[in-house]
């Protein structure tokens, strides 16, 4: 391995939604996560970028979303996330199914993965997604936002993704580059039935889990895929050692791009996947109060010249408050 310094985990994962007000009502209000900011897709200002969080927008707990409205299904397969994983406390998972039964959410039956159970379910564009019991240590990073969810039931970042590749074995030995290490392996349920399911852990609290899967299932981005997969690479100095140790394999890394809340290099691995190396700062809390993430829209750097513009692009959202759900009650 190569003079880097390990990820310590996954920093978030960012996805494609279709309306972006049934996607801020799920995850905020169903799933209970924060929306720590509501700014624009950087490549693509037209549209939102959602970034949901836990109260804080601790680096391993952000899911976010490119909502296109327009945009069709897409089909999960090779070269992709397949699944994503969130800890919730031990013992939550009957709260849980109590309320997506309220809610209508689809939902699987529960099932054992390395001696965890796992809760399967669907968010409304059909993205699978995961919880899973582990038992939450006192000095956890993460601190559970509690507006619509209470802290004994609430989500507390990630647990893991699932990678689909066709050849797994190349993804691995780059895991292992990146500091992840083989910890176990058992056969698939529930996902690519009877295939191996790998596991590689980082060191950290929060994220730690990369689990490889073998197959063949063919895919197509849309609603309802994940886009990319971030790993915390915490400053520049780790980004530009873990950007060296990936371009050393033959991958093709872009410099570094300034993403606002922190900067990001990206890159295709082996299998298809997109990779990007993130740093955990300067953070959400860098542009706006901590008690007012979310609050306003923001736009980063030379896009706020343009404010009046992209604002009359973007359609309007309202987001999910408790109070204004109690008296809908």
């Amino acid at each position: 391995m190569t003079d880097t310094t390990p990820s310590p985990g996954i920093h978030h994962v960012t996805c494609i939604a279709g309306d972006p007000q049934q996607n801020l009502d799920f995850w905020v209000e169903t799933l209970g996560l924060r929306l720590a900011k509501r700014s624009i897709n950087q490549d693509d200002p037209s549209a939102y970028h959602f970034f949901f969080t836990d109260a804080e927008g601790t680096p391993g707990t952000s899911m976010t979303f490119f909502p296109w409205a327009d945009l069709p299904r897409g089909t999960v397969g090779t070269g992709q996330v397949s699944r994503t994983a969130f800890r919730v406390p031990d013992g939550s998972l009957d709260y849980w199914e109590d309320r997506f039964d309220d809610y209508g959410v689809e939902y699987d039956d529960r099932i054992e993965r390395f001696g965890e159970t796992v809760l399967p379910f669907r968010d409304p564009d059909g993205l699978p997604v995961e919880l899973v019991e582990v038992e939450i240590p006192d000095d956890d990073p993460t601190v559970p936002w509690t507006e619509f969810v209470p802290e004994e039931s609430a989500i507390r970042g990630f647990h893991s993704v699932t990678l689909w590749e066709a050849d797994p074995e190349p993804t691995t030995n780059l895991l292992e580059t990146m500091g992840f290490e083989e910890v176990a392996s058992e056969q698939s349920e529930g996902d690519a039935s009877g295939d191996e399911r790998r596991r590689f852990a980082a060191q950290g609290p929060v994220g730690k889990y990369v689990d490889v899967l073998p197959t063949i299932e063919s895919s197509r981005q849309g609603r309802g895929t994940v886009h990319h997969v971030a790993f915390q690479t915490p400053t520049d100095e780790d980004q530009a050692a873990m950007r060296n140790a990936v371009q050393s394999m033959g991958l093709r890394p872009t410099t570094q791009i300034n993403r606002h809340w922190f900067r990001s290099v990206y890159f295709r691995e082996f299998g298809g996947v997109l990779f990007e190396l993130a740093t955990n700062g300067p953070g959400y809390a860098s542009d706006e109060p901590l008690d007012d993430l979310g609050g306003r829209l923001v736009l980063p750097g030379e896009f706020e010249d343009r404010r009046d513009e992209i604002e009359a692009g973007l359609p309007d959202v309202t987001i999910p408050r408790a109070e204004s759900a109690e008296a809908d009650d």
